[in-house]
């Protein structure tokens, strides 16, 4: 593993994964220039050892990797602890991109990656995290949606729970919670969500809407507390819960 370090003001840490060591390297160099830290891993052991070592804000994955591929250890990480995750997948991988969504990518990127490109997804994937250190605190700026406790800022894109702990939620979780959160105690049908949620040219993949639901199930349960989004039968799904916006 490569450590790429930088003097400037940022300290946010990056980690690039991929069996290249001739685009690890030059990936690293980039985002180092521009104020990241930045380590490097060949693999999936690589990896896991340097996020024992240090918090991650981001990690960028290659899918198309000997031995354990990337979409392997994507799913290999906890959805609710784990640093976002930007995946890069050759040309043409349709299937990569659509899976590697469905499992919590928080964006996709084709190879061979242009390197600006990578930065500017790479700093649009921490905001939406809350982890970029030059934004200011959501409150401190515009109005938040406020529902049994927790803060959802639809311009900041960010998730805090009751605690004010930030939740990570992939670009797609994101969607599907600001559509339910627009429309409480409505019930949506599955083609709606993916209308509201990614567009009216979407495609229509009713498995992807249902596996991502039952990930932001996952991260807004609280022990105790009533589940905030409820299966209607043969219908879609309702956001049970008031909100409010200030």
């Amino acid at each position: 593993m490569t450590l790429v370090a930088t003097a400037l003001h940022y300290e946010t840490r990056l980690l690039i994964v991929d069996d290249d060591p001739g685009i690890r390297e030059l990936t690293a160099a980039f985002l180092a220039g521009h104020g990241y830290v930045v380590d490097t891993a060949d693999g999936g052991a690589q990896m896991r050892a340097a996020m024992e070592q240090h918090d991650y804000a981001l990690v960028v994955l290659d899918v198309m990797m000997p031995g354990e591929d990337g979409l392997a250890i994507l799913r290999s990480l906890d959805p609710v602890h784990r640093p976002a995750v930007i995946i890069l997948s050759v040309i043409g991988e349709e299937v990569d991109r659509i899976v590697g969504l469905e499992m919590g990518a928080d964006d996709y990127l084709a190879k061979p990656a242009n390197p600006r490109e990578l930065l500017a997804r790479i700093r649009s994937v921490l905001r939406r995290a809350g982890r970029d250190p030059g934004s200011p605190p959501a409150e401190a700026t515009r109005s938040l949606m406020r529902f049994a406790g927790w803060r959802l800022d639809p311009v900041g894109r960010q998730l805090l729970d009751p605690d004010t702990i930030v939740i990570n939620l992939s670009d797609g979780e994101f969607r599907l919670l600001l559509a339910l959160v627009e429309n409480p105690r409505r019930v949506l049908t599955r083609d709606t969500l993916l209308d509201l949620s990614r567009g009216l040219n979407a495609e229509h993949f009713d498995r992807a809407i249902d596996v991502q639901m039952s990930r932001l199930r996952k991260k807004l349960a609280r022990p105790g507390a009533e589940d905030l989004i409820r299966t209607i039968r043969n219908e879609g799904y309702m956001f049970v819960a008031d909100v409010t916006r200030r």
